[in-house]
Protein backbone atom coordinates (compact mmCIF):
# COMPACT_ATOMS: atom_id res chain seq x y z
CA UNK A 1 0.00 0.00 0.00
CA UNK A 2 1.52 3.41 -0.82
CA UNK A 3 1.94 6.45 1.54
CA UNK A 4 -0.52 8.78 1.16
CA UNK A 5 -0.79 11.80 -0.97
CA UNK A 6 0.10 15.03 0.61
CA UNK A 7 -3.08 16.10 0.07
CA UNK A 8 -4.65 13.35 1.55
CA UNK A 9 -6.23 13.69 4.96
CA UNK A 10 -4.51 10.75 5.95
CA UNK A 11 -1.05 12.53 5.18
CA UNK A 12 0.59 13.31 8.51
CA UNK A 13 1.54 16.56 7.23
CA UNK A 14 -2.10 17.29 7.68
CA UNK A 15 -2.27 16.75 11.34
CA UNK A 16 -0.01 19.29 12.34
CA UNK A 17 0.02 20.59 16.40
CA UNK A 18 -0.43 24.21 17.15
CA UNK A 19 3.17 25.10 17.06
CA UNK A 20 4.38 23.23 14.74
CA UNK A 21 1.12 25.74 12.88
CA UNK A 22 3.19 28.77 14.18
CA UNK A 23 6.55 27.29 12.53
CA UNK A 24 4.64 26.70 9.68
CA UNK A 25 3.00 29.90 9.21
CA UNK A 26 6.61 31.63 9.01
CA UNK A 27 7.61 29.02 6.15
CA UNK A 28 4.45 29.76 4.09
CA UNK A 29 4.97 33.34 4.41
CA UNK A 30 8.77 33.21 3.62
CA UNK A 31 8.81 30.03 1.41
CA UNK A 32 11.67 29.11 2.58
CA UNK A 33 13.90 29.80 5.59
CA UNK A 34 16.91 28.95 7.41
CA UNK A 35 16.64 27.24 11.42
CA UNK A 36 18.07 31.03 12.48
CA UNK A 37 15.70 32.77 10.26
CA UNK A 38 12.38 31.00 11.72
CA UNK A 39 14.34 31.86 15.33
CA UNK A 40 14.63 35.25 14.23
CA UNK A 41 11.07 35.24 13.35
CA UNK A 42 9.34 33.91 16.25
CA UNK A 43 11.44 35.58 18.63
CA UNK A 44 9.22 38.60 18.82
CA UNK A 45 5.81 35.99 19.58
CA UNK A 46 7.19 33.09 20.99
CA UNK A 47 9.09 32.19 24.41
CA UNK A 48 10.63 29.54 22.70
CA UNK A 49 13.85 28.07 22.99
CA UNK A 50 15.74 27.99 19.61
CA UNK A 51 15.99 24.40 20.40
CA UNK A 52 12.39 23.73 20.47
CA UNK A 53 11.97 25.65 17.02
CA UNK A 54 14.52 23.41 15.49
CA UNK A 55 12.97 20.28 16.93
CA UNK A 56 9.58 21.94 15.51
CA UNK A 57 11.57 22.04 11.93
CA UNK A 58 12.88 18.44 12.75
CA UNK A 59 9.29 17.00 13.41
CA UNK A 60 8.12 18.36 10.25
CA UNK A 61 10.34 17.50 7.90
CA UNK A 62 9.90 13.84 9.63
CA UNK A 63 5.93 14.25 8.89
CA UNK A 64 6.72 15.61 5.59
CA UNK A 65 5.43 18.88 5.76
CA UNK A 66 9.22 20.63 4.80
CA UNK A 67 11.64 19.62 2.72
CA UNK A 68 15.20 21.06 3.38
CA UNK A 69 18.54 21.12 1.69
CA UNK A 70 21.89 21.66 2.88
CA UNK A 71 23.26 25.32 2.30
CA UNK A 72 26.66 26.02 3.34
CA UNK A 73 26.66 25.57 6.81
CA UNK A 74 22.87 26.07 7.28
CA UNK A 75 19.61 23.74 6.34
CA UNK A 76 17.40 25.85 4.31
CA UNK A 77 13.39 24.46 4.90
CA UNK A 78 10.81 24.78 2.67
CA UNK A 79 7.05 23.94 2.97
CA UNK A 80 6.31 20.38 1.10
CA UNK A 81 2.51 21.02 1.72
CA UNK A 82 0.23 24.36 1.18
CA UNK A 83 -1.08 26.28 3.33
CA UNK A 84 -4.34 25.88 2.17
CA UNK A 85 -4.79 22.00 2.09
CA UNK A 86 -3.63 22.28 5.98
CA UNK A 87 -6.55 24.59 6.74
CA UNK A 88 -9.07 22.53 4.96
CA UNK A 89 -8.27 19.21 6.78
CA UNK A 90 -7.78 21.18 9.65
CA UNK A 91 -11.18 22.38 8.96
CA UNK A 92 -12.92 19.58 8.14
CA UNK A 93 -11.15 17.41 11.45
CA UNK A 94 -13.03 20.08 13.55
CA UNK A 95 -16.10 19.84 12.20
CA UNK A 96 -16.15 16.49 12.30
CA UNK A 97 -15.09 16.09 15.66
CA UNK A 98 -17.18 18.92 17.18
CA UNK A 99 -19.74 19.61 14.64
CA UNK A 100 -20.36 16.28 13.34
CA UNK A 101 -18.95 17.24 10.09
CA UNK A 102 -21.91 19.79 9.57
CA UNK A 103 -21.28 23.79 8.56
CA UNK A 104 -24.47 25.46 9.32
CA UNK A 105 -24.71 24.60 13.31
CA UNK A 106 -20.89 26.09 13.36
CA UNK A 107 -21.58 29.04 11.67
CA UNK A 108 -24.83 29.73 13.37
CA UNK A 109 -22.81 29.02 16.62
CA UNK A 110 -20.25 31.63 15.34
CA UNK A 111 -22.26 34.46 14.38
CA UNK A 112 -24.63 34.29 16.98
CA UNK A 113 -21.06 34.57 19.49
CA UNK A 114 -19.40 37.18 17.42
CA UNK A 115 -19.97 40.82 17.70
CA UNK A 116 -20.01 41.06 13.84
CA UNK A 117 -19.18 44.46 11.85
CA UNK A 118 -21.78 45.16 8.87
CA UNK A 119 -19.05 44.31 6.28
CA UNK A 120 -17.78 41.23 7.65
CA UNK A 121 -21.66 40.35 7.59
CA UNK A 122 -21.60 41.50 3.71
CA UNK A 123 -18.81 39.14 2.68
CA UNK A 124 -20.15 36.40 4.87
CA UNK A 125 -23.38 36.86 2.39
CA UNK A 126 -20.88 37.39 -0.43
CA UNK A 127 -19.18 34.03 0.31
CA UNK A 128 -22.14 31.94 0.75
CA UNK A 129 -23.46 33.74 -2.61
CA UNK A 130 -20.52 32.41 -4.64
CA UNK A 131 -20.69 28.76 -2.86
CA UNK A 132 -24.52 28.59 -3.95
CA UNK A 133 -25.33 26.52 -7.28
CA UNK A 134 -26.24 28.02 -10.13
CA UNK A 135 -30.67 27.83 -10.86
CA UNK A 136 -30.68 26.39 -14.49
Amino acid sequence: MSDPSPSSPDHPALRISDAEWTVMRVLWQRQSATANEVVADLEAETDWNPRTIQTLLRRLVKKGALTYRKQGREFLYRPAIDEASCQQVAGESFLSRVFEGRLAPFVARFVESENLSDEEIEELKRILDKGRPKKP
